[in-house]
């Protein structure tokens, strides 16, 4: 009867030691529960920059507005009849 009872103490702190510390613990499913809610996050924040970039793409393809806004913008583009002001904030020369 003591060897059942010790093979069995045996064998129930076996299985304690792998629900804790081994391969597939509640540790380590917790620890990859958290990289998984990371990478949905980082996901999440992913697909709504593509979003954002695809909506771009299809302005800058189907219209004239988004390209003369980016040449304006970026290359300065001036249209004919337009007068170029350009506007150049200095220090403030006044001393007290």
């Amino acid at each position: 009867m003591r060897w059942l009872v010790a093979t069995l103490l045996i064998l129930l702190v076996l299985l304690q030691y792998d629900l804790w510390v081994g391969e597939g613990s509640l540790a380590t499913v917790w620890r990859l529960q958290k990289a998984i809610e990371a990478q949905q996050a980082e996901n999440a924040t992913l697909e709504a920059r593509n979003r954002a970039l695809e909506a771009e793409v299809r302005d800058l393809k189907t219209g004239t507005e988004a390209i003369e806004e980016r040449a304006r913008s970026e290359l300065g583009m001036v249209k004919e009849g337009e007068t170029y002001i350009q506007v150049i904030e200095g220090e403030d020369t006044t001393s007290e």
